[in-house]
């Protein structure tokens, strides 16, 4: 059986970044309904799934009034665990936009019919593979870059943040952190230039809920000739617990030409005072 199609839709207005492309979080909202229609698929409620961490890598945008549909199979399988394989397609030009993995940790091991179901869905899988990298050991050097709570309208069916409310901090996140080394918003404003993410790695902890506070802080990891690298971490207020972290990797993106361009020498210079490094 394979591959299943497990959502079909298009780019809203409303949906769309100040790149003029769909903004992560609603490419989240839709992997949060392509991994509960698979699992609904092979007999598995969503509410003994819970997500643990996603894999993303964006290959082609997506504009207002695309259309769009997506793709799921079962990539891996442990007695208590699943990683799911999603490929968004742009239906229009029959062209693949956006791999991920997503890996779900199932509430118990799972049941022989499960496992038959789970086993029916398996599909080749040839994605761009991970690269986990090195973190640093602690948060020295990294700047406040987000603070909120969760809004009610941001939790699931399992009572937690949904996948879209932490993506949506993170962006907020993202864009403090550029700032600070020159992209600003009226910058791009001006330049025609924006942010263009590439490739995602969000891993999740204890689930938050409706009403919790949460602080990000964010740190540059890596700067180029026109790519970024930040790392985001998010913690539950008060304290220090870490709940989410999002490494994300990005290009100064020209807007009129839609491809990447140089970073001006000067905020790579300053981008470069910011690097935070493993210990």
């Amino acid at each position: 059986m394979g591959w299943l199609e497990t959502y079909r839709g298009t780019v809203f207005r409303w949906e769309v970044d100040h790149n003029d492309h769909l903004t992560v979080a609603y490419y989240f909202t839709r992997i949060a309904d392509a991994g509960a229609g698979l699992l609904a698929a092979v007999g598995l409620p969503v509410a003994t799934a819970h997500t643990e961490d996603c894999f993303v890598r964006y290959q082609r945008e997506l504009r207002v009034g695309d259309l769009m549909h997506m793709e799921s199979g079962v990539i891996s399988v442990a007695p208590d665990a699943l990683v799911l394989g999603h490929r968004l397609i742009d239906s229009g030009a029959g062209v693949l936009c956006t791999t991920v993995e997503q890996r779900i940790r199932l509430a118990g091991p799972l049941t022989a019919a499960a496992g038959r179901a789970v086993e029916a869905r398996r599909a080749a899988w040839d994605a761009p593979a991970r690269e986990r990298r090195p973190r640093p050991d602690g948060l020295a050097g990294f700047r406040d870059s987000a603070r909120d709570t969760v809004k009610p309208a941001e939790v699931d069916v399992l009572g937690g943040a949904a996948l879209a409310h932490y993506i949506h901090r993170f962006s907020a996140a993202n864009g403090h952190a550029i700032a600070a080394f020159g992209m600003t918003p009226a910058y791009m404003r001006e330049e025609h230039r924006g942010f263009s993410t590439f490739e995602f790695q969000l891993d999740l902890g204890s689930p938050l809920r409706s009403g919790d506070g949460v602080r990000v802080r964010s740190a540059v990891r890596h700067v180029g000739n026109s790519s970024l690298r930040l790392l985001h971490v998010m913690t539950r207020e008060p304290g220090e617990e870490v709940v989410a972290t999002l490494e994300q990797s990005g290009v100064h993106f020209d807007q009129d030409a839609r491809r990447p361009a140089p970073l001006p020498d000067a905020l790579r210079e300053l981008a470069r005072t910011l690097l935070v490094k493993e210990a």
